[in-house]
């Protein structure tokens, strides 16, 4: 497994519609260990495969509690999804603090779904159902969103979208030049 660079804003791969797979193979679910190892290293709950330059409709997640009460290691629960489409949704809506590994250290508040069914084929390539809710649902619309070129920042107004981007470009202009 590999540690891959995670794509920031504004790298335009972002908004790439990512392509369906068409079986899952070795190569698939070597893809899918190594976003696997990227998310935990980064850390994060979610991972879509264009975060890392791959158009590929893959995205992995694991949004187990990242600490124990007795003082343990937490016990991963990775789920891997390959061609996830979202079937069903609820009316109820919730709000979640959303931040995400290609817009680093920045968090909003997004309101989405409270509750989904996602279909998917599995690290095994055998299709599975999935009925989502809490940070499951969140999580899960986040990284679909990801795979339509989407990102959480687009729910925010057109003035806070602007500044976090104009933020991260003179960023990069900056590490650039140095």
């Amino acid at each position: 497994m590999t540690i891959r660079t995670i794509l920031t804003v504004p790298d335009p791969r972002l908004r790439q519609k990512c392509a369906p797979v068409a079986e899952v193979t070795d190569e698939v679910r070597a893809l899918l260990d190594d976003m696997l190892e990227t998310m935990y290293d980064a850390p994060g709950i979610g991972l879509a495969a264009i975060q890392i330059g791959v158009a590929k409709r893959c995205l992995v997640m694991d949004v187990s509690p990242s600490t124990r009460e007795d003082g343990e290691p937490p016990q991963k629960n990775p789920i891997t999804m390959v061609n996830p489409v979202i079937t069903r949704v609820s009316e109820e809506m919730s709000d979640y603090e959303e931040g995400c590994l290609s817009v680093p250290e920045y968090y909003e508040f997004v309101e989405r779904p409270a509750r989904c069914t996602v279909r998917y084929l599995d690290y095994d390539g055998v299709e599975q159902e999935l009925d989502c809710e809490g940070m499951l649902a969140t999580c899960v619309q986040h990284e679909i969103d990801h795979l339509d070129g989407g990102l959480f920042i687009d729910y925010l107004s057109r003035l806070k979208r602007e500044r976090i981007v104009r933020k991260f470009t003179k960023a990069l202009k900056q590490r650039e030049k140095a």
